[in-house]
């Protein structure tokens, strides 16, 4: 069984706003979870985050970009919060974003 990647509503807007080139490594390690399987990534591409929270981590010329995601019934990545990234740190507000998308979604 394959693994499928979903986006909650504000995300694919979240997903256009990056850079071009942040973007298109974001797509192109979501489309590697849809063709490989979500077991086949390891760091520094993911990293746990916080509970069933996780990040996907991308880095390319316009900087790095960070995908908060969860994993659901049915072998899901459901993508919660997609943001460029300044920090070293995952800023709490993006946290904070996640969390609260997590609670329209169905694991």
């Amino acid at each position: 069984m394959r693994w499928t990647v979903e986006t909650v509503a504000a995300v694919d807007a979240e997903i256009a706003a990056l850079p071009v080139s942040l973007r298109a490594r974001l797509v192109r390690l979501l489309e590697t979870v849809e063709n490989v399987g979500l077991e086949a990534l390891r760091a520094p591409h993911v990293k746990h985050l916080d509970g069933k929270l996780w990040e996907l981590r991308v880095r390319a010329a316009g900087g790095r970009a960070r995908g908060i995601y969860v994993t659901a019934t049915g072998r899901r990545v459901v993508v919660l919060h997609v943001f460029a990234k300044k920090s070293r740190k995952t800023p709490p507000r993006a946290l904070a974003t996640a969390r609260e998308r997590l609670q329209q979604v169905r694991l």
